[in-house]
């Protein structure tokens, strides 16, 4: 029995009662907005998953605050010493004076939520590969830098999100955000954010169950955050050089660069204090971003065994 074959139309000639092929010829990069904003409907449709970025972040603030407060506190004159030596003796080390940890641990608690956020988005790979929406997707004919475009997206907007509410907090603190600070450090969130989500969803992509995700996460991502000098600024020991190599670290340097620009020279010298310069700081987090990107778009390019066929 012979298969009978129907020859694909390639003009309008042979397809009258049809809309002009130009009028559906693939458009990239809707293709990427379409899946950025369905990660928005899907987030907002999920209000234990709202409460949940959030929640976690800021009581982990209240949390460390409260146990390290009146231990750790950095002054402007022992800034260099406490620097050098928190992570080898520990936070209580520290000597209480001009800035709080609640203050230091601030810029912290926003990477904390880019991380937490960028976990969750990314999640929802696996859930699109098992319900087959995501083999419906990459059948379509748009490349798939469009497919990564739109998910990455997706998930930073959706960490951005979280932590320009949280960022409301600093009016209890003394970061002194201004008229130009504060759009430059939404930025900075969201590149972060853009290589978070990046980095996650390069893991994401060939795991085929969101139990072996999370593991990989908790293994990974967490201590790359905790070894970011989000609790204590690195020392001379091994850990310090380890915090060093981390490119968290200076994306979270640069972080403190901003949200401190206008401060008082005593404060802004103590938060300062030991952390590499604003420019090498923004070259390294551009580094990141691209490297991250370009990651994902590699492992997303390779055709894996959970793909359409």
């Amino acid at each position: 029995m012979s298969a009978i074959t129907t020859p694909l139309p390639t003009s309008d000639a042979d397809r009258p009662n049809a809309p002009p092929l130009a009028v559906i010829r693939p458009r990239p990069w809707l293709a990427a907005w379409t899946l950025c904003r369905r990660e928005w409907v899907r987030f907002i449709r999920q209000g234990n998953r709202v409460f949940a970025a959030l929640g976690q972040p800021i009581i982990f603030w209240i949390l460390f605050s409260a146990l390290f407060g009146t231990s750790f506190q950095m002054s402007a004159g022992a800034a260099g010493q406490a620097s050098s030596t928190a992570a080898a003796s520990g936070p209580a080390a520290q000597v209480p004076a001009a800035v709080s940890y609640a203050q230091y641990f601030f810029p912290g608690t926003l990477v904390m939520i880019i991380l937490f956020t960028a976990i969750f988005a990314t999640i929802s790979v696996i859930e699109d590969r098992r319900e087959g929406f995501l083999q419906s997707v990459l059948v379509a004919p748009v490349p798939r830098w469009s497919v990564v475009t739109g998910k990455v997206l997706g998930g930073a907007l959706i960490a951005l999100a979280h932590a320009a509410v949280f960022m409301l907090l600093c009016f209890t603190l003394q970061v002194p955000l201004t008229l130009l600070t504060v759009p430059a450090v939404l930025v900075l969130l969201f590149v972060i954010g853009i290589a978070l989500t990046s980095l996650g969803l390069a893991i994401a992509w060939p795991m085929q169950s969101t139990q072996g995700f999370h593991a990989i996460m908790m293994v990974f991502l967490l201590p790359m955050w905790l070894l970011s000098g989000a609790l204590a600024p690195p020392g001379n020991n091994w850990i310090g050089w380890v915090i060093r190599f981390n490119p968290l670290t200076y994306c979270l340097a640069l972080l403190r660069h901003i949200l401190y620009w206008g401060a008082d020279p005593a404060v802004k010298d103590t938060v300062l204090a030991g952390l590499p310069s604003a420019w090498f700081c923004t070259l390294v987090t551009l580094a990141f971003v691209v490297a991250m990107f370009g990651l994902a778009w590699r492992v997303a390019s390779v055709r894996s065994t959970g793909d359409a066929t």
